[in-house]
């Protein structure tokens, strides 16, 4: 057992058991099967499982901080608790880590892990759906003759089922362009947690339609400019992330038989930036990686994507206070103002918006759209739709998305 706990970045959400509330943690990874409930009153005993103490430690820490005194047992029994469901850096997870790491890069490429699900796996039954969607599509949406030149594109990661009409608005603009690419770079949102701000996979993405190849040249240049190999600690949630996948099915389907690599980039939280001192202006990682991507587009015919939603508000993700009719209103206000910010390129802007917010709408696209207005500085974007969608079944709780595409 772990001599010094420390809880790996975890999901967690409050349920009730017989009146009392517990706080349910699950691994993203989704190593084991196993879940740990613990009593909501013990929420300060997991913050104190930073790796910085042993267990007498823990007692006597948890002791000074609420006044409660928890017996060897019960401590012992809360951390093999959290060992056994894989959820403490530790030896026994980075084996199961590295075994399932070696088990997704052997393979041919990343399967579409909500195909099936959130989409139908059949291609012609995909086909049909996305054309569905399509058709919908009210025509003074797209302007005839309007369609190419686009080098970059800021669409949706949401499900296709409360997203769709966006989706199909946002990639029917840019058919033209996709035609005539080689390259997408695609940033994705990194919902899963991990430390770092990028996470890099020389594995191939697929999806119904087959296998889009990485390039791994450039996996390796971006790599090294990272440095110390932290570009790879978190490949794994490659395998599991949706945000990535989902903008590459509508990518997919308008490249049709087209060859094309696809770089993907998950992005990690800007927490650091939003709630501390540094710039990302300023942020060596993001300058390394910027560098390379401007080098490489130079010469390539390359689409740039950030897969992003927006706003994220109501009781679904912890507000107090559900989303009445003012508050949408208030939503679409802010969404607007960041979208002017996207449309003028101006990552900046877009950022210093979020950050005199606190990030108190969550914007779970911040790092994806702050990394493509970076790169595609010169350029202007033209919105494609927006829309605000119910996060919870009785409407109380909504995600804001929109698509823009960038020339």
């Amino acid at each position: 057992m772990t001599l010094k706990p420390k809880l790996r970045p975890l999901q967690a959400s409050i349920i009730e058991h017989e009146g009392n509330p517990y706080i349910v943690l699950v691994d993203p990874l989704r190593l084991s099967e196993e879940i740990a409930a613990i009593p909501q009153q013990l929420v300060p005993f997991l913050e104190l499982c930073d790796g910085t103490r042993d267990l007498p430690t823990l007692r006597t820490a948890f002791e000074l901080q609420t006044g409660v005194r928890l017996d060897e047992m019960t401590v012992a029994q809360i951390v093999s608790q959290l060992d056994e469901a894989l959820l403490l850096d530790n030896g026994k997870f980075a084996q199961v880590r590295d075994a399932l790491t070696s088990e997704f890069k052997a393979a041919p490429a990343r399967p579409p892990t909500l195909a099936g699900a959130s989409y139908p796996a059949d291609p012609d039954e995909l086909t049909k759906m996305l054309e569905g969607y399509l058709d919908s599509i009210p025509k003074e949406s797209n302007p005839p003759n309007n369609t190419d030149g686009f080098t970059g594109i800021i669409s949706p990661h949401i499900d296709f089922q409360r997203g769709g009409p966006v989706y199909a608005q946002t990639w029917n603009r840019i058919s033209e362009t996709i035609r005539d690419i080689d390259l997408a770079i695609i940033f994705g949102t990194n919902h899963l947690g991990g430390y770092n701000l990028f996470t890099l996979t020389r594995q191939n993405y697929s999806t119904p339609w087959g296998i889009l190849p990485t390039p791994e040249n450039m996996v390796d240049q971006l790599a090294d400019g990272l440095g110390n190999g932290i570009a790879f600690e978190d490949e794994l949630y490659h395998q599991n992330e949706h945000s990535i996948e989902l903008a590459l099915v509508w990518l997919h389907y308008f490249l049709g038989d087209r060859k094309c690599e696809l770089l993907p980039i998950l992005c990690g939280s800007f927490e650091r930036f939003t709630n501390g001192g540094e710039d990302p202006a300023q942020n060596e990682e993001i300058s390394a990686v910027l560098n390379i991507l401007q080098e490489v587009t130079k010469s390539r015919r390359t689409l740039i994507v950030a897969a992003a939603d927006l706003a994220h508000m109501g009781p679904a993700f912890g507000d107090l206070i559900p989303i009445d009719t003012t508050s949408r209103a208030k939503i679409a206000a802010a969404d607007e103002d960041l979208m002017k910010s996207m449309c003028a390129a101006d990552a900046q802007g877009f950022f210093t918006q979020i950050k005199q917010e606190g990030d108190n709408r969550r914007i779970c696209g911040l790092a994806p759209i702050y990394m493509t207005l970076r790169i595609l500085e010169q350029s202007r974007g033209e919105p494609s739709g927006y829309m605000q969608c119910p996060a919870d079944e009785i409407d109380a709780s909504l995600v804001s998305i929109c698509g823009i595409g960038l020339r």
